[in-house]
């Protein structure tokens, strides 16, 4: 054989041993200084056949050091000139799993979702109440939480610490809260919002507390990875992970009646107890509260916004209670698809290109004393170019009697200002 052939073969013989299994290097120093390279391999018999054949034409002296069928075999044989140096091996650990293998930036490795769960778990509580049952304390677990200040702040769900189940609503008062770390503290329930589900509860202690941080639930898309983290059935620091399903459930599309709500729908793994715990993305932020699931259903789980969080909060620090404005009005989203089947079916709607579409007018309510009718397009709220219910929902804010001017379209291309002034929404409407 031509000797220029060796190297081609050598490397040859590496890549098919590469491509079937475990392949690793040891450089051993053989007689006279020499150094060489011994490749270890696991593969199939029929493959170790086929390397033992190739390997008898260009090993000098038959440096074969073990039977063909054993299970794994190096190959001895000076030819540097085809071996490769296995640089990844240096970031490998005893394992042989690098401690971090993802092949560009946004890829999720292999410790992705553990540091994201590691982030924000030492923050994660469980919540329990404590009856008092003919003289007897008897502590029930009841949900979970997570600490989002150093000073004890925790978030949680409404209906952990209110009982929903008597004619009227209860408030907890006080209930036990558990960390991670075992640590035990009696904790405070200081607002609790039925509508939305969130409630805040503080505790106090004399040593540092863990805390989350908080992210922006409106980054998220369909198909983000998700982590939640509770205490389903009483089970401490379960984590479980999905991806995002929808990020504007809405809660008609539940049917759930009252006000409107929106919810982030996921497939994570939610169950008893997991109420109150954070749903978490792949930077350990916080960018939801997990507060129900399907029973009927797996697969089906759902979650309050952070965003709605924040203002929620905002609301309890501000006024004691979440404001809400009401107008009275059920109305539609437009995009371009919808206004033009509107256009199809009939030829005097508006030629707009978005907006938002009224389509009912609660009798009695703000809107109706204001004049608006049913089909009616909102263009302008409060001076402000709209073309979602958010938008109005976030102009609005918690002002309640204090008049907006709006701008509605009609048939015809008619334009119409309206003053209306809410009212504060009744959460059992």
């Amino acid at each position: 054989m031509h000797r220029g052939a060796l190297p081609r073969r050598g490397a040859l013989l590496l890549a098919a041993a590469a491509a079937s299994g475990a392949l690793a290097y040891e450089r051993r120093r053989g007689g006279g200084g020499r150094e060489d390279t011994a490749v270890h391999v696991s593969a199939s018999p029929l493959l170790r056949r086929v390397v033992y054949s190739a390997a008898a034409g260009i090993l000098p002296g038959g440096h074969l050091l073990l039977p063909p069928l054993a299970p794994g075999f190096p190959i001895l044989n000076s030819f540097a000139s085809t071996s490769v140096p296995p640089a990844n091996l240096k970031n490998q650990g005893s394992d042989g799993n690098s401690d971090e293998s993802k092949c560009c930036p946004g890829c999720i490795g292999r410790n992705t979702i553990a540091k994201a769960a590691a982030a924000v778990g030492p923050a994660v509580v469980n919540i329990s109440s404590m009856p008092d049952t003919h003289g007897w304390v008897l502590e029930k677990s009841i949900g979970s939480g997570t600490i989002i200040d150093p000073d004890g702040t925790i978030l949680t769900c409404a209906h952990v610490v209110v009982d929903f189940q008597s004619t009227n609503p209860i408030l907890r008062g006080k209930v036990s809260v558990t960390l991670q770390d075992g640590r035990e503290f009696e904790g405070v329930v200081l607002n609790a919002d039925r509508h939305s589900d969130i409630a805040v509860v503080k505790i106090k202690s004399n040593t540092p507390l863990p805390s989350a941080c908080l992210g922006s639930s409106s980054k998220l898309r369909p198909g983000d990875w998700v982590v939640a983290l509770g205490c389903p059935l009483s089970l401490q620091n379960t984590v479980t992970a999905g991806i995002v399903s929808c990020v504007d459930r809405k809660s008609s599309d539940l049917g759930l009646g009252g006000l409107r709500r929106e919810y982030l729908q996921t497939d994570c793994a939610i169950n008893k107890g997991n109420s109150g715990g954070p749903l978490v993305n792949l930077d350990g932020e916080i960018v939801g509260v997990n507060v129900m699931k399907v029973w009927a259903a797996d697969g089906l789980s759902f979650a309050v916004p952070i965003d709605s969080i924040v203002k929620i909060v905002d609301n309890f620090n501000k006024n004691g209670r979440v404001i809400r404005p009401w107008l009275g009005l059920k109305m539609l989203d437009l995009n371009p698809m919808i206004i033009a089947q509107l256009k199809e079916r009939s030829g005097s709607f508006p030629d707009i290109r978005k907006g938002v579409l009224v389509s009912m007018v609660t009798p009695g309510s703000p809107a109706e004393r204001a004049g608006f009718h049913p089909g009616d397009v909102v263009a302008e709220f409060d001076g402000k170019l709209v073309e979602s219910i958010k938008e109005i929902i976030d102009i609005m804010g918690d002002k309640v009697g204090v008049p907006f001017k709006v701008l509605v379209k009609r048939a015809n291309n008619a334009t119409v200002s309206l003053t209306v002034i809410p009212e504060e929404a009744d959460a059992n409407r």
